[in-house]
């Protein structure tokens, strides 16, 4: 005679089964995929978030002490860490003209630039300076500049039988690299280390500040006229073709072509009219290099009383600069670009 004996569940009322204890067991395992799946993205979502926050904190923090000093007034020089390829630094070239307190101005703050390497102002008035204006200079510079080599300051005037210009070879040059910029300008020093640095890396090109435009206007019985563009024509098209040496970096080998073999056509031209000068270096360069400059976007001031942009007529002057130097060039050497060069210390994103 059998026997029946009933075993229990122990988890329920109901009577236990092999099969059902096995269902049971397939169920219990096939929800756990579904259970880590779900703890997984609740995990990264709070890793996500977590990481979101670190990072705003991070850029919060980076802008914040890179206003600071700015606002407490304190003015870091980041010297160039690549500014041994041109002898030690630049030339700063300053064109001056009856602005002494200006000129006091540049040459105080560009000593206290630690990549200059000298100094030389470009004299062009017919009245010598005064030896109290030099011997106050010279000790400018030796007070502002921050380095145990103190730049050489020089002055650069004409001899009476050599024609006036900003851009006549200097003797015993140290450097490739000359900045020439107007006695108005003032480019912080951190943002001229910058600059210097973009030009060794293209240092038979100009590299500069203000970026100026040209661009076929009309052509008529086989006559072409070109329109010279300024800075909001610049802004308005996003190409540029010059920049304008009142602020800008050139190798040192353009001021003996200037002078010795630029056509005797072209230098006579800019005799009679010295406000093209900066325009007929632009060709120069472009002529030799066969490219485009270089623009470096960067705070700039100008100091003083408005230039002579600001007078009237001068869109005229140019216009008529412009056209006449393309014409007795015989082409168009200028070539526009879009390319910019810009700092990643005063970027938000890399």
């Amino acid at each position: 005679m059998s026997t029946l004996i009933q075993i229990r569940d122990a988890g329920g009322d109901g009577v236990y089964s092999p099969a059902k204890q096995k269902a049971a067991n397939r169920g219990a395992y096939s929800n756990r995929p579904f259970l880590f799946l779900r703890r997984a993205k609740q995990f990264l979502g709070a890793t996500k978030c977590k990481l979101l926050f670190a990072l705003f904190a991070l850029s919060v923090v980076v802008l914040v002490t890179s206003r600071l000093s700015s606002w407490m007034g304190w003015n870091p020089h980041h010297s160039s860490s690549v500014s041994s390829t041109s002898r030690g630094g630049y030339t700063v070239l300053i064109n001056t003209w009856r602005q002494k307190s200006l000129l006091k101005q540049t040459v105080a703050h560009y000593a206290s630039c630690r990549s200059a390497d000298a100094i030389h102002v470009v004299w062009s008035e017919s009245e010598q300076p005064s030896e109290q204006l030099k011997r106050y200079l010279k000790k400018i510079v030796v007070l502002k500049s921050q380095k145990a080599n103190k730049p050489n300051f020089r002055f650069d005037i004409s001899a009476d039988d050599e024609p006036h210009s900003r851009f006549n070879p200097i003797k015993h040059l140290s450097t490739d690299a000359v900045f020439s910029v107007d006695d108005d300008v003032i480019v912080p020093c951190s943002t001229l280390d910058f600059a210097f640095s973009v030009w060794q890396s293209a240092p038979f090109t100009m590299v500069g500040f203000v970026p100026r435009m040209h661009w076929l206007d009309k052509e008529q019985n086989n006559v072409v006229y070109y329109r010279y563009g300024g800075w909001w024509s610049v802004w308005w098209m996003g190409t540029y073709s010059m920049v304008l040496s009142k602020a800008a970096f050139f190798h040192r080998k353009y001021l003996d072509l200037y002078t010795h073999e630029m056509s005797p056509s072209i230098q006579d031209y800019v005799s009679r009219d010295r406000t093209c000068e900066d325009i007929a270096m632009a060709l120069l360069v472009a002529n030799a290099t066969g490219g485009p400059p270089i623009w470096v976007k960067g705070k700039i001031y100008e100091v003083g009383a408005s230039g002579i942009s600001s007078l009237r007529g001068h869109s005229h002057r140019r216009n008529k600069c412009l056209n006449d130097l393309i014409s007795l060039y015989g082409t168009v050497p200028l070539m526009s670009t879009n390319f910019k060069a810009v700092s990643s210390r005063n970027e938000w994103l890399w």
